[in-house]
């Protein structure tokens, strides 16, 4: 370590005229705002897993609020999506935190921010870490960037699987108000092994435990979009350099054009123009990275295309 700096000019004979500004302290985390977050997030996730998508008995649509909370089948059915959902996400950002902390930066453990509201909601708006270091080059770029998505789409795919299993066979609703989820690649591939003899017009009723995987292969669907400091534009720009960075308004118009399908890509339009949507440059832009760190941008694309659905989600009426 050199010595510490001054912003002041230096006094007579060379020597600093102000206070000297020494190195800050480490990183030490605050585990216990950490652990509360995840609590609570485990209990949003947990009662709105119940209420939202946990298939209760019809029966108990009729208890008033003490008895539904004091029922443990609304808990049971809440613990079926919350744990794989958790999951999920804690291997995600577990895969950020690692990789970071492998490359010598400092990161913070995951931050969980719970979200109690059933309607269209899964209990949490998701995960973050914080790396308080600068990435400094390409190579250390894809690591960090490609190991969440990674580690969570390896961690959803037994969830999925069980999740399909376990589903019920019906027919559609015949009336009402719901949800229909789309069944991207990797849905399908997997559906295909798992129930074979599925019939064509038969529709899977998903386990909350399948529910938790859908919205984690929506969550890395999202993540990968190539586009400013999301992961996905983390691997597209140490992969590709500049030329990612000509693309990036093209691919936005896409993107937008897609929101006449899905409105969903017009407010990941907003969120990615207030970010910017080319990634800051780095110095070594456009540097060949060595052949390991291609297979993993090319298997973080692929897995991209594993989860893409032009449609997330549709309401039906």
């Amino acid at each position: 370590m050199g010595p510490p700096e001054s912003f002041d000019d230096p006094g007579p004979g060379g020597q600093p005229a102000g206070a000297l500004l020494f190195p800050p302290p480490p990183y030490r985390p605050r585990w216990w705002l950490h652990g509360l977050l995840f609590a609570l997030t485990f209990v949003s996730t947990t009662l709105v897993g119940g209420l939202a998508w946990g298939g209760l008995p019809a029966e108990m649509a009729e208890l008033g609020p003490a008895e539904l909370f004091a029922d443990r089948r609304l808990y049971l059915a809440g613990l079926a999506f919350s744990i794989p959902l958790l999951t999920i996400l804690m291997c995600h950002e577990l895969g950020h935190y690692l990789a970071a902390r492998r490359h010598g930066l400092t990161a913070t453990p995951p931050y969980f921010i719970p979200f109690p509201v059933p309607v269209l909601g899964i209990g949490t708006l998701g995960a973050v870490i914080r790396i308080k270091d600068p990435i400094r080059d390409t190579r250390t770029l894809l690591d960090v960037g490609a190991a969440g998505p990674i580690a969570g789409f390896v961690a959803l795919l037994p969830f999925l699987a069980f999740g399909i299993a376990a589903s019920e066979v019906g027919a559609p609703a015949a009336e009402g108000t719901y949800l229909e989820f789309a069944e991207p690649l990797v849905y399908r591939l997997l559906e295909a092994a798992i129930r074979p003899d599925l019939p064509a017009d038969a529709v899977l009723w998903l386990h909350p435990t399948g529910v938790a995987a859908w919205f984690g292969v929506l969550i890395t669907l999202l993540n990968l979009l190539p586009f400013a400091q999301l992961d996905g534009g983390h691997i597209a720009y140490a992969m590709f350099g500049r030329f990612h960075r000509r693309l990036a308004w093209p691919l936005l118009v896409v993107l937008a054009g897609l929101g006449f399908v899905w409105a969903g890509w017009w407010l990941w339009v907003v969120i990615i123009l207030f970010l910017r949507p080319q990634h800051p440059r780095i110095w070594d832009e456009g540097l060949r990275l060595d052949p390991r760190r291609r297979v993993l941008g090319w298997l973080a694309i692929a897995i991209f295309v594993l989860c893409f659905a032009v449609e997330p989600i549709r309401i039906v009426l």
